[in-house]
């Protein structure tokens, strides 16, 4: 089931079988209940993959539950822009992204973005003085940020944090070190501003790739010369040698275990 302010698969227990896919219904979340979409056909509970407890679904939704869901959302859009400007009043450094009620709004989530730790007493006080509910004003990250809006990768993909990651990675320029790229930093950098999730994907794989090839800067005695290992391409296990004279040669790492290594 997904629902629809927060995009990513949970799984529920079902009563029977009668649900099939694209059904709206209701259910229980950490945030209350909520009406959710299922978006898989029903599997048996002998094939679930995790250890964690299922919540059942509680009903399938009726055309008043849509309805309601449609009216919560028309409110907490008026309640994002009473926010917005209750923090440019108050002059608070934070930068309000989206609000949203829970099915039955006994509670507003707020998100918004700052550089530095705000203290947001006042705009708490205010908002629930306003809006009669409990308030979660919740500081997020420029990833997450993203993953809220959503958009195309350079890939042409949807991006992979509106898509399947649920949690993020520390990543780190030692990762597109490690896979030889051009330390090209608007290259390298995601919508979010920081460094591109899928630098993680096949940074293992090169890693371990990387123990079958030379080092860069070892040389080996190669037709009549000495040559220097000056770069190298892990995929195609291809070495690029240079010697003092400028001439260099591409060798297959076959072939270069094949030659004697220099070692003074």
């Amino acid at each position: 089931v997904i629902m629809h302010r927060l995009p990513k698969l949970h799984y529920f227990s079902v009563p029977d079988v009668s649900f099939i896919k694209n059904d709206y219904v209701l259910v229980d979340t950490p945030r209350g209940v909520e009406l959710g979409q299922v978006k898989t056909n029903l599997t048996s509970i002998d094939r679930y993959p995790y250890s964690f407890h299922l919540q059942p679904i509680i009903k399938k939704a009726n055309a008043h539950d849509i309805e309601r869901e449609h009216k919560n959302y028309q409110d907490a859009q008026v309640a994002f822009q009473f926010c917005k400007e209750a923090v440019q009043s108050l002059n608070l450094h934070m930068d309000i992204i989206n609000a949203a009620y829970n099915f039955d709004q006994s509670k507003l989530y707020f998100n918004f973005s700052a550089d530095e730790r705000v203290d947001f007493r006042e705009l708490l006080r205010i908002l629930a003085s306003r809006f009669q509910t409990r308030i979660d004003l919740r500081q997020i990250g420029a990833r997450d940020r993203a993953k809220l809006y959503g958009g195309i990768g350079i890939c042409g993909l949807p991006l992979c944090c509106t898509t399947f990651l649920n949690e993020f990675d520390n990543i780190s320029i030692t990762r597109a070190k490690n896979q030889m790229l051009t330390l090209n930093i608007p290259k390298l950098t995601g919508h979010c501003g920081k460094l591109l999730c899928c630098l993680k994907y096949e940074d293992d794989a090169y890693t371990q790739l990387k123990t079958l090839m030379p080092r860069v800067g070892d040389k080996y005695h190669y037709l009549n010369h000495t040559y220097r290992v000056s770069s190298m391409n892990v995929l195609t296990r291809t070495v690029k040698l240079e010697n003092s004279d400028r001439d260099i040669q591409f060798v297959h790492v076959d072939i270069l275990n094949q030659l004697t290594k220099v070692t003074a």
